[in-house]
């Protein structure tokens, strides 16, 4: 019984392999093949590792197969090969590495004309790419041999396995001292300029977005690797010349040459958006934003900006005449004229050009009226919120650092007067001193009350919504970010950096407006803060579809939500931490004259518990563990535990009926009787219910009848 089981071990390849003219299309055929090549089935890899087997593997990966071969079945045998080549083994890695003819059979893939198939140049560039992690100094000196190789990688750059191949060459080369020396060989090929290159508006869409992936990632894996590899000093030649100002101002030249595509656009401007990058993305990064005003993890290369610059107004042009698109259907109804990927990524540009808190860049924005026009798309386009989160980005900038970067300049009075931008359509009419042209020595933060007329869009934008919700219509879209608008403002009038001055901007209100934004300050945003406050500490609230936050988009509007909780999250765990956690029941109701005191003082939750606290409960309860402890106090003397003697249950019967009676009075059930157990009528006696609930009552006492029986076993 023990041996039923065939325990030969003898795999079926072992046995085809003892077979005479075994072939590798045969081995190939098992299933389980890759299974025994990464087992290092000695057999196997001998036969994969004879010359006729890997020239036959690399002609599987760089070849076409027969197009009259089923369409399932017709990549089965090159995807195969492509596994076993990098399966990571050293003897087939040894052969493939250090055969040149196979590496030329290999390098000949990228010798054929665009476009390749894309299935076969991925089984290329996996290759290549193991042997350049696994190989390393003979394929880059193999490589480095071609000088033609840069330029074949590049001619195939619409298939995104050469992109691969590159970042691999940056990536995956060890130690840093050969890393170093294939950056240089790549930098005197000129890769970074040659990729900007193909970011031209007359390039194909294809080859555009691929070269803006890659130097995007190049980006990120320089400044990653620099920060990594703390012990080598020499910069990386690569981002060195990303960063440069000839460099940036030839992909904006690339940009706006010619006729402005969308696709240009939006791939050079990633480009720029990754140059710019200082900060997480996403909520992490807008939390930051809140918390650490204009404070960067990483500081910008004045070059990037420099060269951006002359360029703002070209983008400023694109808010204004964006590359024409179609009418699209959405939830809501039809949008004749969308907003488009071009004019949200001018938008993102803005934000983070305004982070970067850079003088002449600020004028620059201020001197074109950028931020009217933004906040302008901010109204029309009420339901997109990506838009919406750059805008409130673009003003929680102006607003943080406006007061610590003295953005007075003489240099802006050369300037002309601004453009007239902007339709201004959400802004009321008829208000002094406010027109299409104003002072060009503004900051941004005189430029956002003044020209832009903030506070008048706030007011109107909210009072209209009031009266569509009034009417039955859905909650507009943008509302939750109109709210946390509203909110930077307030916070930055009562304690921010510029809070004197947001104060007299406020002050030169005209009266009417000044007194709704006070009342709206003091009772509408107030009221909706402490509603979206309240909901937080919900979780139905929270898990729930609300009016208030989902009614836009499926993501969450009402963001103030999203910053309280992040507030909280991060309140420091100090020993006193217990003291502060809960809610007083007053919370919401004081501290009248600070319209965010709910929102401050949500990680001041209070929730005392006080161990000495002696209350009625606490009374009773210490009565009742006297009763039952009583018997042991009373002994006078000490009993023998073990020794035998008569159990009278009837007493105990007694007790615990009083106690059930007394607990449920102390309870305040009055209608629910105490139940007898295990005693018959005679035994129940009237004389329970008369005794006092707080006597204590033990076996054996002097008031125990007589004739009472005892209750039976059961």
């Amino acid at each position: 019984m023990f041996w039923k089981f065939d325990l030969n071990n003898t795999s079926h390849i072992d046995q085809l392999l003892d077979r005479e003219g075994v072939t590798l299309r045969e081995l190939m055929e098992e299933e389980d093949v890759l299974q025994e090549c990464k087992a290092q089935n000695r057999k196997l890899l001998l036969f994969l590792s004879k010359d006729h087997c890997m020239q036959e593997l690399v002609t599987l990966i760089t070849e076409e197969p027969p197009a009259d071969l089923e369409e399932k079945t017709r990549f089965k045998f090159p995807n195969i090969a492509c596994e076993l080549l990098t399966s990571d083994v050293a003897l087939i890695n040894d052969k493939l590495g250090g055969d040149e003819s196979l590496l030329e059979k290999l390098y000949h893939f990228l010798e054929q004309e665009p476009p390749l198939n894309p299935l076969l140049a991925s089984f290329f560039s996996k290759t290549i790419g193991n042997l350049i992690a696994r190989k390393t100094d003979q394929v880059i000196s193999f490589l480095r041999k071609k000088h033609n190789f840069i330029s074949l990688v590049l001619n195939h750059i619409d298939a995104s396995a050469m992109m691969d191949l590159l970042l691999r060459l940056i990536s995956c080369v060890e130690p840093a001292l050969l890393r170093m020396e294939v950056l240089n060989w790549l930098n005197e090929e000129r890769l970074i300029q040659r990729l900007t290159e193909l970011m031209h508006t007359g390039r194909d869409e294809e080859r555009q977005s691929n070269a803006s992936q890659t130097l995007c990632d190049i980006i990120r894996l320089s400044r990653d690797q620099a920060n990594q590899l703390s012990e080598v000093t020499e910069p990386d030649p690569l981002l060195a010349v990303l960063e440069s100002q000839e460099n940036v101002a030839e992909l904006l030249k690339n940009m706006f040459e010619g006729e402005r595509t969308e696709a240009s656009v939006v791939n050079g401007t990633q480009v720029l958006l990754t140059l710019l990058e200082s900060r997480r993305s996403g909520l992490e990064g807008l939390m930051d934003l809140y918390s650490q005003g204009c404070e960067r993890s990483y500081t910008v290369n004045s070059s990037i900006l420099r060269a951006i610059e002359p360029h703002i107004k070209d983008f400023q042009q694109l808010l204004l005449n964006p590359p024409t698109r179609s009418a699209i259907l959405t939830t809501v109804g039809v949008l004749e004229q969308p907003l488009g990927s071009a004019r949200l990524h001018v938008a993102r540009l803005v934000a983070s050009l305004l982070q970067t808190c850079d003088l002449s860049i600020c004028q620059e924005i201020c001197r074109l009226n950028t931020m009217d026009l933004l906040l302008d798309l901010f109204f029309k386009y009420t339901w997109n919120n990506f838009l919406h989160l750059q805008v409130e980005l673009c003003v929680a900038s102006i607003l943080n650092h406006s007061a610590h970067a003295d953005l007075q300049n003489p240099g802006l009075q050369n300037h002309e007067e601004r453009p007239a931008t902007g339709t201004g359509s959400q802004v009321e009419e008829g208000t002094p001193g406010q027109n299409s042209t104003s002072d060009p020595a503004n900051t941004p933060i005189q430029d956002l009350f003044q020209h832009c007329r903030l506070v008048q869009r706030i007011l109107g934008a909210w009072e209209e919504n009031d009266k569509i919700q009034a009417e039955g219509g859905r909650r507009r879209g943008n509302m939750g970010h109109l709210t946390r608008i509203a909110n930077t403002v307030v916070q930055n009038l009562e304690k921010g950096l510029a809070h004197s001055q947001i104060s007299d901007l406020i002050k030169e209100l005209p009266e009417d407006c000044r007194g709704r934004w006070e009342s709206f300050v003091g009772e509408t945003l107030r009221e909706t803060n402490r509603r979206n406050t309240v909901d937080l500490v919900s979780t139905h609230n929270l898990h729930s579809s609300s009016e208030d936050d989902d009614m836009e988009s499926p993501f969450p509007n009402d963001l103030s939500i999203q910053q309280a909780f992040s507030d909280y999250q991060i309140q420091q765990m100090t020993a006193n931490f217990v003291d502060q956690f809960g809610f007083n029941d007053e919370e919401f109701s004081e501290h009248d004259e600070n319209i965010n005191a709910a929102f401050d003082r949500i990680a001041e939750i209070n929730f005392n518990i006080d161990a000495d606290d002696h209350s009625a409960n606490a009374a009773a309860f210490e009565a009742c563990c006297k009763e039952r402890i009583q018997q042991f106090d009373d002994c006078e003397e000490e009993e023998d535990i073990w020794d035998e003697k008569e159990i009278n249950y009837a007493t105990q019967i007694k007790a615990r009926s009083r106690y059930s009676t007394w607990m449920i009075s102390c309870e305040g059930s009055p209608g629910q009787k105490a139940p007898l157990v295990g005693s018959d009528s005679s035994s129940s006696g009237g004389s329970d219910s008369e005794e006092d609930p707080g006597e204590n009552k033990t076996e054996g006492s002097p008031k125990t009848p007589a004739n009472q029986t005892t209750a039976p076993m059961r």
